[in-house]
């Protein structure tokens, strides 16, 4: 008796060893998915946002959609901002250009943090970084989405809800010129696309040229992404220099428009006697191209005379005159070198 006794209590005993064991690793593993708990070395950084309700410890941190990491501590910084403590894997890249944006991991008001990849600098963020305000954005408010639909819901009424049941219970009762209408309207817009579908098969067509193109050209826009990127970068380098250049341009644009001021008055004037000019040659323009196309001739005439030297030779061929005597007019006629020979031969 005393040894079935012996058995009978050795393998409830070994049960209940099995059933502590099953528990203890069942409890073992509940504590690790229920805590987000992690085995892997990990960075802690900080983050602070405007607002991070919902946000408490142990919420997932995520890069892509995939759980990195998860959040250690929510804590209030400078009275009206949230600074949340969080780990990553170490494995994990988070640049200085990163940011975070709170995220709703499901209907019930779970949240989470996403890290993404911003434009800038890509080297790491020493761990116990802190990303700041200007990089992070709290979750989607649903308060302030509900209370834009008030009016809509106020607007549903007791009466109103009644007779809107009222109008469906008669269309579904027979009152055919309601449903009527209501399929000669969707008759309509069927037949309208059908006559569109010329164009619309086009724009399809065109569509596929586009993103066909596009695809062809992967390579090319990824370079054009990257360096568009590196570009901003460089950019947000030089933001000193370019803030900088911007002063200098406003100092002169000062300068310069207290120069203006003082040589408005003449400036002005100038401006109003251009005018007159310009239409005085205006009027004028027939005998202003007349004398442009008879100054070729002049100047050669003119520069025929100056052969000789530095100067000028005039010499008097013929000379007329009249003279009006008590007896009557009397010419005297002066020729020199009679017959046009010499000098006066110059044409």
């Amino acid at each position: 008796m005393p040894k079935l006794l012996d058995k009978r209590t050795t393998g409830d005993l070994i049960k209940l060893v099995i059933f502590i064991v099953v528990t203890t690793l069942a409890t073992g593993v509940l504590v690790i998915l229920i805590g987000n708990l992690s085995f892997e070395s990990t960075r802690t950084y900080k983050a602070v946002f405007s607002d991070a309700t919902g946000v408490v410890k142990g919420d997932d941190i995520r890069v892509a959609g995939v759980k990195v990491g998860s959040v250690k501590e929510v804590a209030i910084v400078d009275r009206t901002r949230a600074r949340v403590t969080f780990t990553v894997q170490t494995d994990t890249e988070v640049t200085r250009s990163s940011t975070a944006q709170i995220r709703y991991r499901n209907l019930v008001g779970q949240r989470y943090i996403s890290l993404t990849q911003g434009v800038g600098d890509i080297s790491r963020l020493p761990e116990d970084s802190t990303i700041q305000l200007d990089k992070t954005q709290p979750a989607l408010d649903l308060t302030v989405l509900f209370n834009g639909f008030k009016p809509l819901f106020k607007a549903l009424s007791p009466a109103d809800v009644n007779k809107l049941s009222a109008e469906i219970i008669q269309v579904f009762q027979g009152e055919g010129g309601n449903i009527e209408g209501l399929l000669r309207s969707t008759g309509s817009v069927t037949q309208t696309l059908a006559n569109r579908d010329q164009l619309l098969g086009d724009v399809i067509g065109n569509l596929n040229s586009v993103l066909k193109t596009i695809g062809d050209r992967d390579v090319e826009l990824s370079n054009l992404i990257t360096q568009f990127r590196a570009f901003i970068g460089g950019l947000t380098k030089d933001k000193d220099a370019i803030l900088g250049s911007l002063d200098s341009i406003s100092a002169l644009t000062r300068e310069t428009a207290d120069i203006t001021t003082g040589i408005r008055p003449g400036l002005v004037a100038s401006i109003k006697g251009l005018r007159e000019v310009a239409t005085n040659l205006n009027q004028g323009r027939s005998e202003i191209d007349r004398a442009l196309q008879i100054l070729p001739i002049k100047l050669e005439k003119i520069g025929r005379t100056a052969i000789y030297g530095s100067f000028f030779n005039f010499f008097l061929c013929e000379f007329k005159a009249k003279v009006i005597l008590p007896t009557g007019p009397l010419s005297v006629p002066y020729q020199t070198y009679p017959g046009g020979n010499g000098r006066c031969n110059l044409k």
